[in-house]
C-alpha cells in the first residue's frame, strides 16, 4: 500500500480511485464496512482503491490544549488500512489552510481537480468543510454535477447498538476491553517505551514494567489479561492501571508483569493487547493481603489467556 502526503501532488496511479474518506480511528466493524465497499467498487469498477484521512484529527487541530482519546495512532491505522487490502492512503495535513477550505472547494478543488475520483464511499456521520457545512447530501450532489459517485454507508449496528469510536471509548472507560474488542474486531493496545518506576512490584514479587498511557487515553482502573510483545516476542501476561491505593494513591500508571519472563526491559518499546478484564482497583489492609489477591490475580490472568 502506498503512503500519499497531501493531495497537491497526487500520484497517477492513484488518480480516479474509489475513496474512502473519514478519520477512522480505531478502524473498527463499522469502519471496516466503508472500507470493504470501497475495496468491491474499486474491483468492479477495475479502479485504484484507497482511503483519505486527516491528520492531526481536526480535534485536535481546534482543540489543541484538550488531550483527545485515540484508539489507534497514525502508524497503527495505516497497518490496518494495508493489511485490508488497500491500494493507496492518502494522509491530509489537518492545518489552517485546511481548515479553512469550504466545503465546495473540497470537492470542487482537492475531489475532482487534484485526484479525479471516480465514486467516493463515507458513513453516514461523515462531515466536511469549513463549518462542518458539508455532508453526504451536499456530496451526492457535487458529485451529480461534476461526474463521479458517491455512496453513504448507513449506520452498521449489531443487536441494536451501532458500531462507533465513541462506544469504544466509552467501553474501554469502564474497563470493558472484551466489549471494546467485540466492536473494533481485534483486540485493542497501547505501545510505549518502559520507563524506570518505584520497582515496588520487585519488592512484593512480581516486578514489572512501566509504560506509560498515550495522552488523553483513558482506561478502567483495575487488573487485566494482557499480551504484551517486546523486541517482536509476544508474551503472556497481567497488567495493573491505577493509582496504587494501598501505598501512595499517586499518578495513574501502567505496571505490566510478564507471566514466566525474566529479563531487562527498561527502555525497550512494548506494545501491550487488553485480553481481558481480572478485577477493579481497591485499597488492601496490607501488602500481605495484596501480595495474597495478587497470586490469585495472576491465575486468573492465565486462565483468561490460555
Amino acid at each position: 500500500m502506498r503512503i500519499i502526503d497531501g493531495v497537491t501532488e497526487c500520484p497517477t496511479e492513484a488518480k480516479g480511485a474509489v475513496l474512502a474518506i473519514g478519520n477512522f480511528d480505531g478502524v473498527h466493524r463499522g469502519h471496516r464496512v466503508v472500507i470493504n465497499n470501497a475495496i468491491e467498487a474499486a474491483r468492479l469498477l477495475k479502479a485504484p482503491s484507497g482511503v483519505m484521512i486527516f491528520e492531526p484529527h481536526p480535534r485536535e487541530y481546534f482543540k489543541p490544549g484538550e488531550p483527545q482519546f485515540r484508539l489507534t495512532p497514525l502508524d497503527e491505522k495505516l497497518r490496518a488500512f494495508e493489511t485490508m487490502g488497500l491500494d493507496f492512503a492518502i494522509v491530509v495535513p489537518f492545518d489552517a489552510s485546511f481548515a479553512e477550505l469550504d466545503y465546495r472547494e473540497f470537492s470542487d478543488r482537492v475531489l475532482v481537480a487534484d485526484l479525479q475520483v471516480r465514486h467516493i464511499i463515507v458513513g453516514y456521520d461523515f462531515f466536511y468543510g469549513k463549518g462542518r457545512r458539508g455532508s453526504p447530501a451536499t456530496l451526492i450532489d457535487a458529485g451529480r454535477s461534476q461526474g463521479f459517485g458517491v455512496t453513504v454507508i448507513e449506520p452498521v449496528a449489531e443487536q441494536g447498538e451501532a458500531f462507533s469510536s465513541t462506544a469504544i471509548r466509552l467501553k474501554l472507560a469502564r474497563g470493558d476491553v472484551a466489549g471494546a474488542a467485540h466492536d473494533l474486531g481485534r483486540n485493542w493496545r497501547i505501545s510505549g517505551k518502559v520507563v524506570g518506576g518505584a520497582k515496588r512490584g520487585t519488592g512484593l514479587g512480581y516486578p514489572t514494567a512501566n509504560v506509560p498511557m498515550p495522552k488523553g487515553t483513558v482506561l478502567g482502573h483495575g487488573i487485566y489479561a494482557v499480551r504484551a510483545e517486546v523486541d517482536g516476542v509476544a508474551h503472556h501476561a497481567a497488567a495493573y492501571l491505577g493509582t496504587r491505593p494501598t501505598f501512595d494513591d499517586g499518578k495513574p500508571v501502567l505496571e505490566v508483569f510478564l507471566l514466566d519472563f525474566d529479563g531487562d526491559l527498561y527502555g525497550k518499546t512494548m506494545s501491550v493487547e487488553f485480553v481481558g478484564f481480572v478485577r477493579d482497583d481497591r485499597k488492601f489492609d496490607s501488602a500481605e493481603h495484596l501480595i495474597a489477591q495478587m497470586h490469585r490475580d495472576v491465575a486468573r490472568a492465565r486462565e483468561l489467556l490460555a
